[in-house]
């Protein structure tokens, strides 16, 4: 299953992303996290995060690549929670570009309280890097990630470098 974390964008560039998770009761693992104290589990508030900057590194890129995944992640730490009915502000910006992929410092936000922060570094690359053959697969992967900036940020202009 994949989770979908970034629901709206509000400000895209080469090099920062802003975008908000809405919370809701509706999201089944609420009903686990915690029964009597439902709050957005700390892993996904890391995921929301590395989903931002993977935008930016898509954007940067124009989608060159169909996988992005995290790296490392240093420095989490973790502030108030994030409840249903709140809404969680991501905003990363890129410190560092390398040869397959970037370092950003990420932070996650609930009004003026802080709910996350941390440094990430992301790879990017797609499969056909490694297995020929999956050249199709990328292509399709990266198809889907165009449709969904589509609905993410239909105001977004695209991104120019320099």
């Amino acid at each position: 299953m994949k989770f979908h974390l970034i629901d709206k964008v509000e400000l895209a560039s080469a090099h920062k992303l802003v975008g908000v998770k809405q919370v809701s009761l509706a999201e089944e693992y609420l009903g686990d996290h915690f029964p009597t104290f439902p709050v957005l589990p700390g892993v996904l508030m890391l995921e929301a995060l590395t989903q931002a900057a993977a935008w930016v590194l898509h954007l940067r890129s124009d989608f060159a690549c169909s996988i992005c995944v995290l790296k490392e992640a240093r420095n989490v730490k973790y502030g108030t929670f994030v409840a249903p009915g709140n809404a969680l502000r991501v905003e990363v910006d890129l410190t560092a570009v390398t040869e397959r992929g970037g370092t950003f410092k990420a932070v996650g936000t609930v009004g003026s309280n802080q709910a996350v922060s941390a440094r990430l570094e992301l790879a990017y690359f797609n499969l056909a890097d490694t297995q020929p053959e999956l050249a199709g697969i990328d292509k399709r992967l990266i198809e889907r990630h165009r449709a969904r900036w589509a609905i993410l940020a239909p105001q977004a202009l695209p991104v120019t470098i320099g």
